[in-house]
C-alpha cells in the first residue's frame, strides 16, 4: 500500500504547462497547503506524472485528503505515500490504513456512489462522502468523472 492512481488528463490544473505536463512541486505543495488540512510538515516532489508525499500527518483522514487533493491535479497520475506517516498519541508514527477511494464515472452522484459502496438502500449516507472530501469538494453537486473520491466507513460518521 502507498502507490495510488489517478487519471492523469482529469482534475484541476496548476501552472501554465500543457495538460499532459505534470505541475512542478510547488505548484502542488501550495496546492495542498491552500486546503488547509493540516500537512505544512509534508514535503512533496514529482517524479515524472507521480507526485511523491512524505512526513508524518495527524490521522488516518488527514492522510486521505492529502492523497486525494495532489491527486487530482492535471498531469498526476499516481500518488507515492509510502513514505507519509500517520501520527499516532503517544506512539511513533506508523503506516496509514489501507484507504478507500472511488474514481467517478459518467453518470455518477453522491447518492449513487453511496450506493454502490455502501450497498443498496443506503444512497441517503451520501452526506458522510461529502463531508469526507471536504474541502476539495465545495459543492455536492460539483463532481466530475474521473475525480477521486475518499470514502469513509460507515462507522466514522
Amino acid at each position: 500500500m502507498g502507490l495510488f492512481s489517478f487519471i492523469k488528463n482529469a482534475g484541476k490544473k496548476l501552472g501554465i504547462g500543457s495538460d499532459d505536463t505534470p505541475p512542478d512541486a510547488d505548484s502542488v505543495q501550495k496546492e495542498l497547503a491552500s486546503h488547509d488540512l493540516g500537512t505544512k510538515d509534508v514535503q512533496v516532489e514529482v517524479v515524472d506524472d507521480k507526485v511523491v508525499l512524505k512526513g508524518v500527518v495527524k490521522d488516518q483522514s488527514t492522510f486521505e485528503k492529502a492523497v486525494v487533493a495532489v491527486g487530482n491535479t492535471l498531469g498526476v497520475s499516481a500518488v507515492e505515500a509510502s513514505d507519509l506517516k500517520v501520527a499516532d498519541a503517544g506512539a511513533a508514527p506508523a503506516p496509514a490504513k489501507a484507504p478507500v477511494f472511488y474514481t467517478v464515472k459518467k453518470g455518477d452522484n453522491l447518492w449513487k456512489i453511496a450506493e454502490t459502496q455502501y450497498g443498496k438502500g443506503k444512497g441517503a449516507k451520501h452526506p458522510l462522502i461529502f463531508e469526507a472530501n471536504k474541502p476539495m469538494l465545495k459543492d455536492p453537486d460539483k463532481i466530475y468523472p474521473g475525480q477521486v473520491l475518499r470514502i469513509p466507513d460507515l462507522d466514522a460518521g
